[in-house]
């Protein structure tokens, strides 16, 4: 029996297949654990499609541009691919490119976190009772 190797390879090669939602590509190329993760950072306006704010229905189609916001890092992505199910990590990096500006401005982010100090890296723990009687003088809580 020979079997269809659209229906078998998770990256779609079918023309007719050569577009899919927004929030199922991000899942599919696993920017996010969950689709529902996808779905609400679309909607909070953290992903944008060719630099435009969409709806999380939007289709995306092999060379749309994609920028994802995940927490203090930006992605800039060419798509390159369409997954219609997700798989794994070695074939969802297959289905984006990240621009080579997004790449030096995450390092350069990165490089800038690490040496910044962490707030409240100066303190060591619950007060003692020293620091309380220093804390009830001045603040009089």
């Amino acid at each position: 029996m020979a079997t269809d190797p659209v229906a078998t390879d998770p990256v779609a090669t079918d023309p007719a297949t050569d577009r899919t939602r927004l929030d199922k590509w991000l899942w599919a190329a696993r920017f996010f654990k969950h689709r529902t993760s996808a779905t609400e950072a679309v909607e909070g306006g953290r992903v944008k499609l060719n630099g435009v704010a969409v709806k999380p229905a939007r289709d995306v189609k092999p060379g749309d541009r994609v920028e994802v916001t995940i927490e203090e890092d930006v992605r800039v992505l060419i798509v390159k691919a369409i997954a219609e199910k997700r798989g794994p990590a070695s074939v969802a990096q297959t289905l984006y490119e990240e621009t080579p500006d997004s790449i030096a401005r995450r390092d350069a982010a990165r490089e800038t976190r690490k040496l910044a100090a962490t707030p409240g890296a100066d303190l060591h723990g619950r007060p003692t009772k020293r620091d309380r009687r220093r804390i009830d003088r001045f603040g009089g809580f």
